[in-house]
Parts: structure tokens; sequence; C-alpha cells
């Protein structure tokens, strides 16, 4: 694991440090990881090489995890989002047309199966790729990165602060439920939606009451639809060298099995 985490909310994602990768600009890390995304998409499923392709790029990947010093456990974790991929690449494997196969007595679609396993591989990878990138940089310093990367202003805004509000939704959210539970209140069966509608309701209103109250206060203080940033420092070669090097080897990966093949 990291050397630590911050408490809580979308900002226990981030695992403090001083490797070489948190170092890394953010807006530098963001393009190295789409880059990475990229070269994993552009992999036909459908290729004999593809499956030792899928074992190629992740070695890039463990290498930088070492270097972050981004545990095991961490990676795993956050492979918990791409459980519907999960789900519709199993849906491929039994539905899909085509040649039938045997796979622990089960009839399959070989088609199903390269392109459902294809599938599930490059969420995988590129899960792992997002999941480095969150471990290695905080939040704030993403949105930097994306307002360098010249994202449209008002949609950096949005996610500035919905980051910064998610972790304060999600503690009253937890409040309310501890002050059902002190009260008896426990979620047994489907007529415990009559508590919970209305708890969401009043959830939803209050948040939509603070989100105006802070938009209030914000045009009170000058706001102009533009937020004050500081100075834009240069970023050297040598930090480019170093982040592009996991799309590069990505990139290697795939001309030598296209080679191969």
């Amino acid at each position: 694991m990291g050397a630590g985490h911050a408490s809580g909310g979308l900002s226990a994602r981030y695992l403090a440090g001083t490797s070489p990768v948190h170092r890394l600009e953010p807006h530098v890390k963001l393009v190295a990881v789409l880059g990475f995304a990229l070269v994993v998409v552009a992999t036909p499923v459908h290729a004999g090489w593809a499956p030792a392709a899928y074992l190629g790029f992740l070695l890039p990947l463990l290498v930088v995890a070492r270097i972050a010093r981004v545990g095991l456990g961490r990676l795993i974790r956050g492979l918990t989002v791409e459980l519907p991929f999960v789900l519709f690449a199993v849906l491929l494997v039994f539905v899909s047309r085509g040649p039938r196969t045997e796979v622990l007595g089960l009839s399959v679609s070989q088609s199903g199966l390269a392109v459902g396993g294809g599938l599930l591989a490059k969420a995988t990878l590129s899960v792992l790729a997002a999941t480095l990138l969150a471990a290695t940089t905080e939040p704030r310093a993403l949105l930097r990165g994306l307002e360098r990367l010249r994202l449209p202003e008002v949609l950096v805004q949005i996610l500035m602060f919905m980051i910064r509000y998610a972790d304060v939704v999600g503690g009253e959210l937890r409040r309310m439920r501890m002050a059902r539970e002190s009260r008896g209140f426990r979620a047994r069966h489907l007529g415990a939606l009559r508590v919970l509608g209305p708890a969401a309701g009043s959830l939803f209103i209050r948040s939509y009451e603070r989100g105006e109250r802070v938009h209030l206060a914000m045009l009170s203080r000058g706001y102009t639809g533009r937020l004050p940033t500081g100075p834009v420092a240069a970023v050297g070669a040598r930090s480019w060298t170093t982040a592009l090097s996991l799309p590069l080897a990505a990139g290697a990966v795939l001309l030598t099995g296209s080679l191969v093949g």
C-alpha cells in the first residue's frame, strides 16, 4: 500500500506519497492514461495474439504501481466499478451466435468468448490505469490537469463542486441513517421504502437548497462564471518522457503482437 491516504469520500481514493509517479504533473498523467487506454482499445479481440498482448499491457501497469507504492488490494478494490462489464461479457459468451465449444461443461459461443474476454480484458486494464491515476493524484490536482488540457471551464467547475460537495452530501446521508437507526429503524423489507423514499426526497431538497446558497454566496463575492487561476508552470521534457513511457510500452506490445501474428 501507499504511504497513507486521505479519509472519507472521494478523497480516500488518493494515496499520499512522494514517488516519481506522484510528482508528475496531473495533465501529463492524464495524457499518459488516455494514450494507454487508446492502445488497449485498439487491440483486435479476434487476433490469436490478443491474450498475450493483454498480459503484456499488464506488466507496465504493475511496474508503475510498484514505483508508486500502490498495493494490490487498492488495485483490486478499484476493479469493482467494472462489474457491469463483467456481466455483459458473461452474457455475450452464451447469447452470441456462431460455432460453439465447451468450457467447464457449458456450451459457449467461440466468437462470444473472444469478444467477451477481450471486452473484459480491455475494461480491466483501463480501470487499473485509472485507479493508478486516482491513487497518485489529488482530486483538485486532476481538475487543474483538465484545465491545462483545455477542457471546457464550465465542465471543470461542475466537476470541482461535485468533488467538493459529494463528501458533504455523503456525510449528511450518514447522519440521516444514524438518526433512523437510533430510532430502531431497519430496512429489512419493502415496507421500508415508505421511510427511505421521503428521506431521499429530503436529502435532494437539502442538497438543492445548499447549492442555491453557495451560488448566491459566490455571486456576492464577485463570481462572474470564471474562477481565479494561479500561474502555470512549464512542464519539462523529462516529465513527458517519464509519463509517456506507459503508453509507449503498451504501443510496443501492440506492434510486436501485430508483427508476430
